[in-house]
């Protein structure tokens, strides 16, 4: 495939150029949306090892069990779109310089490797840097998807971005008991590269048809078709996304039947938490307070454990926003594979408390 942009051939020292173009903004933007802002939430938290602030479903005054609400959905997506947006812009101009300032072939020849297990390991570890939630992670993903990198390292960073965030594994170990963020980090690190490397093997390593058409129409274009990408991105994905939070919002109460009467579901209580991980949307460390919250409610660790793991790792938004490029047989994988690993997470930590 040509790395030309129209009647204009990229020597290596440009393709260089912009490749350090694209790695300056993204340090820059990820400065500004995640580094500087933990930083100083891990001071903060190292001091009073109390987590202060609400959780996203408190925010918008949802309660568990409630009847769907458009007023809920609109609360919901306002407190959700507030704490992500810094994110989610970062993250759809860091997806438009990687498909038109980084060099397609770099991107290949970084994330694929001889087995699936290696690439999912070089995409998971190419993920802890972003510290983004699964929604704003998905314009990247869908990026490299659609730059032609393989499958387990896109899962891999998808999943390792939530799941093996660095500043959220500290802040689970200077807040709960330390048995939170070992579970999370133990379970985390199987699924995203074993896990991912699964996805990989079964769902197969197809780029699906309109993923390719976008590589040839927009890859290597280098600045000139940074700002077209950019808002074609962006007027795609947004509304969508936002559309699909506003659903979620709207049946959160249902969504999140986790009242104080469900202390006693048992085994059953566990598949609701690990079933409504895989659709509920949250912010970054957004499973932080609603797991204390529960386990404050009296809820057994096994309910814990599988939201440590779910809530973070997939939702429905993100499931939406990447199945144009990784095709729906992946993103249902990757979901399985979530479940099950949740459900690790539960037994972990019931195991460990």
């Amino acid at each position: 495939m040509s790395t030309a942009w129209p009647g204009r051939r990229r020597t290596p020292r440009g393709a260089a150029a912009f490749a350090v173009l694209a790695l300056l903004l993204a340090a820059g933007l990820l400065l500004w949306s995640k580094w500087l802002p933990y930083a100083a939430r891990v001071g903060e938290l190292a001091g009073s090892h109390v987590w202060s602030g609400s959780s996203v479903l408190a925010g918008a005054g949802v309660d568990p069990g409630s009847a769907p609400s458009l007023a809920a959905g609109w609360a919901f997506t306002k407190v959700y779109a507030l704490a992500v947006w810094k994110a989610l812009v970062a993250g759809l101009v860091i997806a438009a310089a990687v498909q038109t300032l980084v060099p397609r072939r770099w991107l290949t020849s970084v994330l694929r490797r001889r087995s699936g297990t290696s690439s999912a390991l070089v995409g998971g570890l190419l993920s802890t840097p972003s510290m983004m939630c699964t929604c704003c992670t998905a314009p990247v993903a869908t990026a490299l998807r659609r730059s032609g990198a393989p499958t387990a390292g896109v899962v891999a960073y998808w999943l390792g971005n939530p799941l093996l965030n660095p500043a959220v594994l500290v802040f689970l170990a200077l807040v709960p008991p330390w048995q939170w963020a070992a579970t999370r980090l133990v379970v985390g690190l199987l699924l995203v590269v074993g896990g991912s490397a699964l996805v990989a093997r079964l769902a197969g390593d197809r780029v699906p048809a309109p993923a390719v058409d976008e590589v040839a129409r927009t890859h290597d274009g280098g600045p000139r078709r940074f700002l077209p990408v950019l808002a074609r991105t962006s007027a795609f994905l947004v509304p969508e996304y936002l559309v699909v939070v506003f659903a979620v919002g709207t049946f959160a109460g249902w969504l999140f039947p986790l009242g104080e009467s469900a202390r006693s579901w048992g085994v059953l209580g566990v598949l609701v938490a690990v079933a409504l991980g895989l659709l509920l949307v949250v912010p970054t460390a957004g499973e932080v307070p609603l797991a204390q919250g529960l386990a404050t409610a009296g809820f057994g660790p096994a309910v814990v454990g599988a939201l440590l793991v779910a809530l973070p790792a997939v939702s429905l938004p993100s499931a939406v926003m990447v199945v144009g490029a990784l095709g729906r047989r992946v993103v249902t994988w990757t979901m399985i594979v979530v479940a099950a690993g949740s459900l690790l997470g539960a037994a972990l930590l019931a195991l460990l408390v």
